[in-house]
């Protein structure tokens, strides 16, 4: 079986919002929320022991928690447009909360890693290190690049610094609507002035830019000002799947230019054009069309070097939103026959499972 590296899982938020823990098997946290209302409730497919059954032993693990932003700050109206641009369950007041809950979310972390079922990788030996060790032993903990899904924890420029020294490797500017840094999906505009002063920032630590999420006009800036590597850690094709939170061809190409990887997602929403959440059946969408999203990519591009795995499956969705020949996570390793039977080789798939990750991060990662 492949060794995975999974671009982005969001474990932290699962424990802390949904009280799952994560040490428990799927069965057992699917019992726990029998008869439980509300989305993706008994139908989860993430947990570290089923993470370890199918080898996806590195991911970037994520800190998520949305700040609402001021109406002065959000001409669009963005406050008050649908329910993924103004959710009670990720959005807070002002950033200092949004901060503390996603230091809570750091301190959950920091306690599986106490406890040796997780190691934060914070350099490229850490990297390797971890990487090595799940070629002989995969009962160890499981590896995680800290991840921050949209950049409201971090009050002002200078408070980037801090998360760094707490382990921060990668951020995305915005998630959904107006953040304090960047538009994201759901509208488009540009960097804020206080986004510019913290890509600077970025650029003196070393913290690698993820471009997910990010607003078409934004992304152009942070392309500009940004010296670093970029990659997406969980953005599918808009070219198959119409609608701002995709990426156009044009980016993938100027994204791939700077030696970044994109991380194909298993949300159905992102796999077929017609799917609607709530109430698009899941019998409709299979993990071929995940084969879609990488083999596009792959012909774009004229090669296997920019794509993976960003799976999201554990996003606020469980298998009610997720392919239908998928029950967990372990089941990503179906993609490989997919792609064997489209002609991929061996060395194709490690590079889709593994090994473009494995090189961008290395390459990205302080020594």
């Amino acid at each position: 079986m492949r060794f995975i590296l999974d671009a982005h899982l969001d474990l932290a938020l699962n424990a802390l919002r949904y009280d799952r823990d994560q040490l428990k098997p799927i069965s057992e946290l699917r019992a726990l929320e029998a008869g439980m209302i509300g989305k993706c409730r008994a139908s989860c497919t993430v947990s570290l022991p089923e993470m370890r059954r199918g080898r996806i032993g590195i991911c970037l693990a994520t800190v998520l928690s949305r700040a609402r932003p001021a109406p002065s700050d959000d001409p669009g109206g963005l406050r008050q447009r649908g329910e993924a641009l103004l959710r009670e369950d990720l959005d807070h007041d002002n950033q200092t909360i949004a901060s503390a809950f996603a230091q809570a979310e750091l301190a959950y972390y920091r306690m599986l890693e106490r406890g040796g079922h997780l190691r934060m990788i914070r350099t490229r030996s850490d990297l390797d290190e971890t990487f090595t060790r799940w070629q002989s032993d995969d009962t160890g903990p499981v590896g995680i690049l800290l991840s921050m899904e949209g950049t409201d924890p971090i009050v002002d420029p200078d408070h980037a610094e801090w998360w760094w020294r707490q382990g921060l490797r990668t951020a995305c500017l915005a998630h959904y609507g107006q953040s304090p840094h960047a538009m994201g999906t759901g509208g488009d505009g540009p960097l804020t002035p206080a986004g510019r002063d913290l890509l600077a920032q970025f650029n003196r630590l070393g913290l690698i830019l993820d471009l997910v999420h990010t607003a078409d006009t934004a992304l152009d800036e942070a392309m500009e000002i940004y010296e670093g590597p970029v990659f997406v850690s969980h953005g599918n094709c808009r070219s198959l799947v119409p609608g701002d939170r995709q990426i156009t061809d044009e980016q993938i190409r100027r994204i791939a230019e700077r030696g970044g990887v994109l991380g194909a997602v298993l949300d159905c929403w992102m796999l077929h054009p017609e799917w609607r959440k709530g109430a698009g059946c899941r019998d409709d969408v299979e993990l071929s069309r995940v084969a879609d999203q990488i083999d596009h990519n792959c012909q774009l591009l004229g090669n296997c070097r920019h794509v993976g795995i960003g799976s999201d499956l554990d996003g606020g969705f469980g298998t009610e939103q997720s392919p239908s020949d998928l029950d967990t996570i372990a089941d990503l390793h179906k993609l490989e026959d997919i792609l064997a039977e489209r002609g991929y080789g061996d060395e194709d798939l490690d590079a889709v499972f593994h090994e473009n990750w494995i090189g961008f991060f290395r390459e990205a990662l302080p020594a």
